[in-house]
């Protein structure tokens, strides 16, 4: 797996362009992925995790076309530093550890606009949520106006990343591979900039 390069520096740059970043290369997770799809094998997979000191964090949703539609999240995504964690909740559940991991006050989950994702996974199942990092907190402090990952990659990074798979359906029993990639680099990411941000004494 590619490991991003951090800047020596930390970027003077604090805004970006929709069209700077449409100009910057494109990149893509390319580390290990494990997908899960059962309770068991899921709950067995949480308990790993639950070692972990820090987790990117993401969730993944079928989009709704229609006023008054709405679905629960199909995917909660968790990235280590070494391979991303994929659950296909819609049919594994919120298994008892993975709600550990999620109310853990010592396991630190980084993203980005995470209260949405939080809350929806709380009306699924109720859980004391805890070690969470709105990522676009510490980007404030920085005087980063682009608060979304894309822009926040852009300007950390200097690459883009696609948004090609946002709205597909992320209900279906079998996720592509080109699901399974973008929903890990959203995850992934929210770990490399949360580090970003810690190199720089923003959390």
């Amino acid at each position: 797996m590619k490991k991003v390069i951090y800047m020596n520096d930390f970027p003077t740059k604090k805004h970006i362009t929709k069209s700077e970043i449409n100009e910057l290369p494109m990149k893509a997770y390319d580390g290990p992925i494990r997908l899960f799809n059962t309770e068991a094998e899921a709950d067995a997979a949480a308990a790993t995790l639950l070692n972990e000191p820090l987790l990117g964090f993401d969730t993944e949703t079928r989009p709704a076309f229609r006023k008054g539609e709405s679905y629960d999240p199909s995917l909660l995504q968790l990235a280590t530093a070494n391979e991303v964690y994929l659950f296909q909740i819609q049919q594994c559940g919120l298994t008892p550890n993975l709600v550990k991991v999620l109310s853990s006050p010592a396991i630190i989950k980084a993203g980005v606009a995470i209260d949405r994702d939080i809350s929806e996974l709380q009306a699924m199942k109720p859980f004391e949520a805890d070690g969470f990092i709105e990522l676009a907190n510490p980007a404030k402090r920085a005087h980063i106006k682009n608060m979304g990952l894309r822009g926040l990659t852009a300007i950390l990074f200097g690459f883009r990343i696609s948004k090609k798979e946002q709205v597909s359906n992320w209900a279906r029993t079998e996720l592509t591979q080109s699901q399974q990639i973008y929903a890990a680099t959203d995850a992934w990411l929210g770990r490399e900039i949360y580090l970003a941000f810690q190199k720089n004494g923003l959390v």
